[in-house]
């Protein structure tokens, strides 16, 4: 065996060593991880985007549209994309010599266009990529080649969730809120219990002139910085609040955290509202995708978004609204949450925990608790929500 090879080898033995110390093959689709490819597909215009993990001689895919759950290693894209530790970009497969007569591109699905991102294990080893794939010949303009970097970041900092610090429990529960808001004509409350990891997720919520604010957080990244941005998103948010509207403040949060998000390679989702006497409740989502409206009827309605997270320069954030009639309500969870409960299948436990409970403050205790297993352990994650309910 050649010096090369003995080399190629060891590096291969050391990716495999850091893709099993993930503990993530063969592990339950995450929401974390499916919002990141609805919203590749969303902004790419894609029939398929794939999180993909090399695991011998198979590729696993953490979170896939289009795709199979796993297909072998050999010839892959994205095993290209591995091993050379670098973007590969390919704008026609029938064009390039390299990958006419490729398998995936000769026979199912087919492919004529891959651009795939490599992501990371905590200690360098390229493990997978993030990509986005076409039957039909693309061409991404520079604009679009960052932005696909910056899911792959958003990808990486998930994964790099499992190195967090367990002093940042001390520091997350410090910054949530101890009082609540007047909230005249609502039943307002709010349940965080700490996962099996540390997790970036937080909440807030403050009077304004003629209503209140609510804020839920999750800042994806590792160890006592997330806490430091969380603490920093919290303040601008309070602030900028006071002398503007809501996409100012959120815009105004970003800026200040981008830097330092671009820096450690992290971001922050973010539910912002402002709830008004009247029952209107206007709202930013940057990237969280967790508010839901319970409806009188018992009709539950998750408020759809696919803006993207703090810390993306010269990302659109728009405001929307929904009203509240008498004895509806707002109800924001973590992901952590949502894992849980099965995903969309659990929003009927969402939908029976909110009607069924006569308290805001009952509800969400009934909903965390709800995330715990049937051995009654916490989730991996934060499990967060908060209620807002029109009397």
């Amino acid at each position: 065996m050649t010096i090369e090879a003995v080399g190629a080898l060891e590096s291969e033995l050391r990716r495999q060593s850091a893709v099993e110390a993930l503990e993530i093959l063969d592990t339950a689709p995450e929401d974390r991880f499916d919002r990141i490819t609805r919203m590749a597909q969303q902004l790419f215009g894609v029939p398929m985007v794939s999180i993909t993990l090399l695991d011998d001689d198979r590729q696993w895919r953490k979170s896939h549209l289009g795709l199979t759950r796993e297909a072998p290693r050999a010839d892959s894209f994205c095993d290209l994309t591995v091993r050379t530790d670098s973007p590969v970009i390919i704008a026609d497969t029938i064009a390039d010599d390299r990958f006419r007569d490729n398998p995936f591109v000769a026979g199912d699905p087919h492919l004529r266009f891959y651009a795939g991102e490599p992501i990371h294990a905590p200690g360098g080893e390229a493990v997978g990529t993030l990509c986005v794939v076409d039957t039909e010949p693309r061409i991404l303009t520079a604009g679009e080649l960052r932005l696909l970097r910056d899911l792959a970041d958003w990808v990486q900092a998930e994964l790099d969730r499992d190195e967090e610090l367990d002093r940042t429990a001390v520091v997350q529960r410090a910054l949530l809120p101890r009082r609540k808001p007047t909230a005249s004509g609502y039943d307002v409350a709010a349940a965080c219990e700490p996962g099996e990891r540390i997790a970036g997720d937080f909440y807030d919520w403050y009077d304004a002139d003629g209503g209140f604010h609510v804020t839920v957080g999750d800042v994806v990244g590792t160890g006592s910085p997330i806490a430091i941005i969380a603490a920093s998103v919290r303040a601008a948010l309070r602030s900028a609040s006071a002398f503007a509207d809501l996409v100012p403040a959120v815009a105004e949060a970003s800026r200040m955290v981008e830097e330092e998000l671009d820096r450690l390679a992290a971001y922050t989702s973010v539910f912002h509202a402002r709830v008004d006497g009247d029952g209107v409740v206007r709202f930013v989502d940057a990237g969280h995708g967790l508010a839901f409206i319970v409806r009188a009827t018992g009709d539950i309605e998750r408020l759809e978004t696919s803006t993207l997270p703090l810390g993306i320069a010269g990302a659109e954030r728009p405001e929307r609204s929904v009203a509240l009639a008498a004895g509806e309500a707002l109800l924001v969870i973590s992901d952590a949450v949502f894992d849980a409960l099965g995903g969309e299948t659990g929003l009927g436990v969402l939908q029976s925990r909110v009607r069924g409970s006569a308290t805001s403050a009952g509800a969400v205790s009934r909903i965390v608790g709800a995330a715990r297993d049937e051995n009654g352990a916490a989730p991996v994650g934060d499990a967060l929500a908060i209620l807002v309910r029109r009397a």
